[in-house]
């Protein structure tokens, strides 16, 4: 058995699900941005902001941990910015093999002076095609509708969605506080995403009970479940999610710092893997949790001794999950396969059905 390392885990294939393109640009570019724009920053040393955004081991509450999304905004509001972000987002996934990625964000938050939302979705997608043309990762966008902001913003978000369906966007989302913002009051704006055959991700369990799980799938018609790190406290809920092969978008190192777990050794994410449930593991933020897909792995392994079999398992539930086309995703999964067993000898009988 090959023994774990950083660098090897780093060259493996791999997918993500859950990355939000404004919790995951450069800080440097943020600072030459912000020249460009003339947008005033608390701090103009790079270290300073670094420091800022980098959590580290400040934990605090979810609405705490969104804050700092108010600094990456301010440089997000122009065409070029959202088009330099999102090529920059594909640059940096491309460096440890991320074959395939879902970029989530809000497009009306990129509104502020007077980008269009049709803008500011042709500009993120001309930046994942210059990225995937350079560098070969495929993506996808979310447009994602938020919990606190009224109803009537996601039903105009989701229409959005419905206009751009095969052009870049792959699938609607709601974020944001869970506590007092309940899904189903955004359940008009999943009604018209399900009517026209789009798929749909919630944000729910993580910062908020089962219930914020329940309301996802049963309100809303989620197809997938953005954390849903407190599922375990619904049984009845928890076998329903395994028999209807409910994937889960898992984020630790986002989990502990938003206090959605009290320790990292008590994450559940073994114990879903370990049920038969289909979990994925993700960033969720890779400026504001400082981390990368790599370093998640890394710290499954260190956490929950997952060896390469496991993390090969998991790319491929990633892939199976993920909100592409089927022939499209079938061509993908034979690829990633492939690599898994020319490159580090990994083959499918390893591999228990999930």
């Amino acid at each position: 058995m090959q023994s774990i390392t950083k660098t090897l885990l780093k060259q493996l294939p791999k997918v993500e699900l859950h990355c939000h393109l404004d919790g995951s640009i450069r800080t440097r570019s943020i600072i030459d941005q912000a020249k460009k724009d003339n947008v005033k920053l608390p701090f103009k040393n790079i270290n300073d902001l670094d420091n800022y955004f980098r959590i580290g081991k400040k934990r605090g509450s979810l609405e705490d941990y969104i804050q700092r999304f108010e600094i990456t905004l301010s440089v997000m509001q122009t065409p070029e910015s959202l088009n330099r972000f999102a090529y920059e987002l594909i640059e940096d996934v491309a460096k440890e093999n991320v074959r395939y990625i879902e970029i989530r964000y809000s497009p009306i938050l990129h509104t502020r002076n007077g980008m269009t939302l049709n803008n500011a979705i042709r500009s993120v997608q001309k930046g994942l095609k210059r990225g995937e043309k350079v560098y070969g990762v495929k993506s996808g966008i979310i447009v994602c509708g938020i919990r606190h902001i009224p109803p009537e913003a996601s039903l105009k978000l989701a229409d959005l969605a419905v206009k751009f369906k095969n052009q870049g966007v792959v699938g609607f989302d709601l974020a944001g506080a869970e506590e007092n913002f309940p899904a189903k009051e955004h359940r008009e704006a999943f009604y018209l995403i399900r009517n026209n055959n789009i798929n749909a991700t919630i944000h729910a369990g993580e910062a908020f009970g089962p219930s914020s799980i329940h309301q996802a799938i049963h309100q809303c018609g989620a197809n997938r479940i953005g954390h849903g790190t407190r599922l375990k406290e619904d049984k009845n809920l928890m076998q329903y999610v395994i028999d209807h092969r409910i994937p889960l978008e898992i984020c630790l190192t986002s989990n502990w710092q938003t206090k959605s777990i009290r320790s990292l050794k008590y994450h559940p994410l073994k114990y879903y893997y370990e049920q038969g449930m289909r979990v994925t593991i993700n960033t969720d933020n890779r400026l504001i949790s400082n981390t990368t897909l790599t370093e998640e792995f890394m710290l499954t392994h260190s956490l929950f001794q997952f060896e390469l079999n496991d993390f090969r398992e998991i790319t491929i539930i990633a892939m199976k999950s993920a909100f592409m086309k089927h022939k499209d995703r079938i061509l993908m999964i034979k690829s990633i396969a492939n690599e898994f067993e020319e490159n580090f000898g990994l083959h499918p009988e390893f591999i228990k059905p999930k």
